[in-house]
């Protein structure tokens, strides 16, 4: 019976966000738009976060690097390092990654930040006073968040590159200009355009489990904290499920 009662409840969650996306995009098109919240918001999600994702994106270029040499090294094809980092930066490695870094903080903070305003009745007021708080509050949020993920992917491949470059410069003595001229060469529009597309759906995942969980949040003050810690769970999930769909298609593209 308890299964038969998850199973249920699960469904109908997963129609629930369903026409929760469906909203955002029927507000998207209509008019007023509140076009200073999005540049707020766009501030918010893509420069606080620009930090961790340089960070960590430094990390694994170099991470990535320092364990794949020792094995190419081994089979004597060390000189397809750059194009064999910068081919799984770019397809996978940067986007999923600047994703689930992005999920933990943005659609955390989304649930959290909505979750309070639901909670201590400031989006009821908002509808009371005549203002559309899905429209200023959510729609924003999701469409930031949309805009500006893959643009951190962006720089997050970059420094993911210039991590990995480094650890070639001082270990193989490989220059700078050559190990990019590399890189870019092994890339091509069919990498590039996949990947960017799915930084875009990405995005947008994380912005609508944030918003949804926060939007949606119950049970007082202590929900506050269930909406961020699902809102994170959901989003992770999600971009895992997107990316397999994305890879799945992109698969048949290339046999294409």
């Amino acid at each position: 019976m308890e299964m038969i009662v998850r199973t249920k409840q699960f469904f109908m969650g997963i129609g629930d966000l369903t026409y929760f996306a469906a909203r955002f995009f029927k507000q998207l098109v209509r008019p007023p738009f509140e076009v200073k919240e999005l540049l707020r918001q766009c501030y918010q999600v893509g420069n606080r976060s620009l930090l961790l994702v340089v960070t960590t994106g430094f990390i694994i270029g170099l991470v990535l690097t320092l364990q794949t040499r020792p094995t190419l090294i081994e089979f004597g094809a060390v000189s397809w390092m750059p194009n064999m980092v910068g081919i799984s930066i770019v397809r996978e490695i940067g986007p999923v990654i600047t994703a689930l870094i992005c999920s933990g903080r943005v659609a955390s903070g989304f649930g959290a930040e909505l979750g309070s305003m639901r909670v201590t009745e400031q989006i009821d007021a908002m509808e009371v006073s005549g203002t559309n708080p899905f429209k200023f509050l959510v729609v924003t949020r999701i469409l930031a968040t949309t805009l500006m993920l893959p643009l951190l992917v962006i720089f997050g491949d970059l420094i993911a590159l210039y991590g990995s470059s480094l650890v070639e410069y001082f270990k193989g003595n490989v220059a700078f200009k050559l190990y990019f001229n590399k890189v870019f060469e092994a890339l091509s529009y069919g990498d590039l355009v996949p990947a960017t597309m799915k930084s875009f759906v990405f995005g947008f995942v994380i912005g609508l489990t944030g918003c949804y969980k926060g939007y949606k949040t119950e049970r007082g003050t202590a929900g506050v904290g269930i909406a961020a810690n699902t809102a994170v769970v959901m989003a992770s999930l999600l971009l895992f499920m997107v990316d397999f769909v994305a890879v799945f298609i992109s698969d048949i593209f290339y046999e294409l």
